[in-house]
């Protein structure tokens, strides 16, 4: 056993009597208003500070200046900030390693060396010394351009790569020869939500809009289209094989199946429901075939083998089923289900000749191995109640590699043989932290409605519940997407200073299938707000917490989730950090890729009832003249997901609302987009500030209290 000493971190010792020190006395930017109203359905709704969502326009840019310097000036009065940079910078410097992958006779992972800005993608064959492949931290200076995914050919020859600077959603794609390492190709350029899906070595597919005439960051995106690149022409030859004028849809994608012959298309207008197309790559200028027309259900190929299909669908199935399909007669009229729908949400990944289906439960993951009839083999033991992810690979494979995480088993990397089903640690994270001293445990409390909702609550062993815990509460409620357990450094450092980290598996999320998504949808979606409040009514009755101890957090949608809950119930929480948040519930289908959201939220133009149930709980819209905890907005000005005009509104909303001596602060990130890419130093810098705006906030300080021995063989 190796044991080494570390700084055991900041004990909170006490509530601060003297609130006046994180009272907010300097002075908000002027932020001007202008004279803006839209008509709906009758109704005139003021929008002054419309002159925001110009982010060409050098007013805008001033007053992105401004803010920071505010924001800069009071974070800077935080005595302690230092010093949680500097433990974050020290639980942050370990080794990580992602899981390996084969191509082409070499294994591929990626590896940082703890606090590089972005990892980087080594290779070797064999036993040999590993090289590089390729070093992000050599796209920019500054670390902000980063590798945004890479395919290879087939006989791994060749590779495209994208690259994002900025953290933008619009990528280059560099094509190079992986024997040499040499650029082969011309650089494609305004490449945007596409993966690039190899065709031999003639060339790949990709997907793309029109470049915007006017900002790239903020315009409108419509028609997604999908071409293919022969290698050695231009891009403005490339073939346009889907979409466009003729089939517009708003997101198109296309990849060629493990053994060449099919080309699989998904297409769709939102961010649920796609049609499925494919055209037998066998025949050349063979027509393109439909499988499933329509957006009524989700469905995508799993695996397929000549003209043998796997098709994981929720036609019928709300939680999902996998079925098999010939490319002959695809239709739905034709599908042999092979794994069924069962209790929990269902998706499934094939390697090595076997399909690994992985079940939710109760937010949690479960894993079998079945054959490709869909016989039940075995299931796949993990170490615990966590995430597990990475079940997939090519069809030749004796062997895969998976990782497991929860909120206190930092993520590990297990080589799994496939035909005996036995488990091994590959990689063991570095981090420094001792299990044995944290639990995490799922509790179920009642929403507003009766339902009986998930969450998580994790925190040193042997805490007093006194009611006076300093506590984040973390949502998303939207979208289908799961909130699972995963280890985090940033959590680690609230949570080894005393302080508990909590997160509730809303509705709208995927957590249940399907019912719980659309349960969070549209005109239920307050079900989703009501469930977070509930969440926080719950923490603070069962003495987790308090009001006055009590923060909350989310981003993207979880965003919009917090600015609606604190405008709502602006007297329940300490400390909001509402991030990249959709604040603008009425305009958010104007900008970037905004309209394909409107599964989930329904549009102010779809009818009167909708527009008025937007209006209801849009934050931008029902900031009043009161009293709101201590905020900080963040965003990032490169954000062409949800762009910063949201949070841009919501802040200025608030800091003109605010009645009382809490501070509304924006953060707003520069050369950052919506979250992927940042280099590490970046997010060091954010999660620091995050602490201790909040730490400030709720009156407590932080400390170096003694000396852990922490034994790190045990990951």
């Amino acid at each position: 056993m190796r044991t080494i000493a570390v700084c055991s971190t900041l004990l909170f010792t006490g509530i601060m009597a003297h609130a006046q020190m994180n009272a907010f006395t300097g002075q908000y930017p002027a932020t001007k208003k202008v004279d803006q109203a839209d008509d709906y359905f009758g109704t005139k709704v003021a929008d002054p500070y419309r002159w925001l969502e110009n982010d060409m326009a050098d007013d805008t840019k001033a007053w992105v200046v401004e803010q920071n310097k505010v924001t800069d000036a009071y974070l800077d009065r935080i005595p302690f900030r230092s010093d949680i940079k500097k433990r974050l910078t020290e639980l942050w410097n370990y080794e990580k390693y992602s899981a390996p992958f084969k191509e082409g006779g070499y294994t591929y992972f990626y590896k940082n060396n703890g606090l590089q800005n972005q990892s980087v993608l080594y290779r070797q064959k064999g036993d040999n010394t590993p090289e590089v492949f390729l070093d992000p931290n050599t796209f920019s200076a500054d670390g902000t351009s980063s590798l945004q995914g890479i395919d290879f050919s087939k006989d791994g020859s060749l590779a495209a790569y994208q690259v994002s600077e900025g953290g933008s959603d619009w990528r280059k794609v560099i094509v190079v020869d992986t024997r040499t390492g040499k650029k082969v190709d011309d650089t494609l350029h305004d490449v945007k939500f596409s993966g690039t899906s190899w065709f031999m070595n003639d060339g790949f597919y990709y997907s793309s809009y029109d470049k915007p005439k006017g900002s790239q960051l903020s315009e409108k995106t419509q028609i997604h289209k999908l071409y293919y690149h022969k290698l050695g022409t231009p891009q403005s030859q490339d073939k346009l094989v889907f979409g466009g004028e003729a089939t517009p849809r708003r997101y198109v994608g296309g990849y060629v199946t493990e053994d060449g012959k099919l080309l699989i298309i998904s297409a769709a207008n939102a961010t649920y429901g796609n049609e499925m197309y494919i055209r037998d790559l066998t025949m050349p200028d063979a027509p393109i075939v439909p499988v499933v027309t329509g957006f009524d259900n989700e469905q995508d190929v799993v695996y397929a083998e000549g003209k043998t299909m796997y098709i994981l669908t929720n036609h019928g199935a709300p939680n999902r089923k996998l079925v098999m399909a010939s490319a002959d007669k695809p239709g739905m009229e034709n599908w042999k289900t092979i794994i069924p729908e069962g209790k929990f949400p269902l998706s499934v990944s094939a390697c090595g000749r076997k399909l690994f289906a992985q079940y939710l439960e109760d937010a949690v993951s479960k894993v079998y191995q079945y054959d490709l009839n869909g016989k039940k083999e075995r299931e796949i033991v993990l170490p615990g109640l966590g995430t597990a992810g990475g079940f997939g690979g090519k069809m030749n494979e004796t062997e895969l590699y998976y990782s497991f995480t929860s909120y206190v088993y930092p993520s590990t990397i297990f080589r799994y043989d496939i035909a005996s089903g036995r488990s091994e640690v590959y990689k063991r994270s570095q981090v420094k932290f001792d299990p044995s001293q944290y639990e995490s445990k799922q509790v179920f409390y009642n929403s507003a409605d009766g339902e009986r909702i998930p969450m998580i609550v994790t925190y040193k062993k042997g805490m007093k519940l006194t009611g006076k815990n300093p506590l984040l509460l973390y949502g998303y409620g939207g979208f289908n997407v799961s909130l699972t357990p995963s280890f985090s450094v940033s959590n680690l450092v609230f949570m080894e200073a005393g302080g508990i980290y909590a997160v509730a598996n809303l509705r709208g999320g995927g957590e249940y299938g399907d019912k719980w998504h659309v349960a969070g949808t549209k005109q239920q979606k307050q079900n989703v707000f009501n469930d977070f409040i509930a969440a926080a009514e719950y923490l603070i009755k069962e003495k987790y917490t308090s009001k006055d101890h009590l923060a909350i957090a989310g981003g993207s949608n979880g965003g919009l989730l917090v600015g609606a809950c604190m405008t709502q119930r602006p007297d329940l929480y300490k400390v909001c950090f509402p991030a990249v948040g959709v604040m603008d519930m009425l305009r958010y289908n104007k900008f970037t890729a905004g309209a394909g959201w409107s599964y989930d939220y329904g549009t102010a133009e779809d009818s009167k009832e909708m527009f008025q149930y937007l209006y209801k709980y849009s934050p931008v819209h029902n900031v009043k003249k009161q009293a709101y905890p201590a905020t900080m907005v963040t965003t990032g000005d490169h954000d062409d997901r949800v762009v910063p005009a949201h949070s841009f509104k919501f802040a200025s909303a608030l800091q003109a609302g605010q009645t009382g001596a809490n501070p509304t602060l924006i953060r707003i990130e520069t050369k950052a987009g919506h979250g992927a890419g940042k280099p590490t130093d970046m997010l060091i810098g954010e999660q620091a500030d995050k602490w201790s705006f909040l730490l400030w906030n709720m009156g407590l300080p932080y400390k170096v209290a003694h000396t852990q021995k922490v034994d790190i063989s045990k990951g």
